[in-house]
């Protein structure tokens, strides 16, 4: 009796163009990540629009680090909106219900 990949559910094998490419788009998500983190600690962006509309490079990223970008929101603060607003800390931007996004906003005044 033969096993497959399909099987054993191992992923299959990428060539080193797809490697490639999956790296770039890493390297280009995390590049545009740092500079918007740069752009809310200038304040040159607001969390809230941040929140209403993400950037899809954002999708994928924690709640919890967008909010510690922000100015004066550390890690215990940004914790404990999260827990005020129901937001548990594993939450990515794109995951974020639509009641989780409204209480969000409502706690940066938007």
């Amino acid at each position: 009796m033969q096993t497959t990949a399909k099987q054993l559910n191992v992923a299959p094998e990428r060539s080193l163009d797809q490697r490639m490419d999956a790296l770039k788009r890493a390297n280009n998500v995390r590049s545009e990540r740092a500079r918007l983190k740069v752009d809310l600690k200038r304040g040159a962006v607001t969390i809230s629009s941040v929140l209403r509309q993400p950037p899809e490079f954002l999708l994928t990223a924690k709640v919890i680090d967008l909010l510690m970008a922000a100015p004066k929101c550390g890690r215990v603060k940004s914790a404990r909106i999260m827990e005020q607003c129901r937001v548990s800390p594993s939450k990515t931007v794109g995951g974020l219900s639509d009641r989780q996004r409204t209480e969000l906003l409502g706690f940066f005044g938007s």
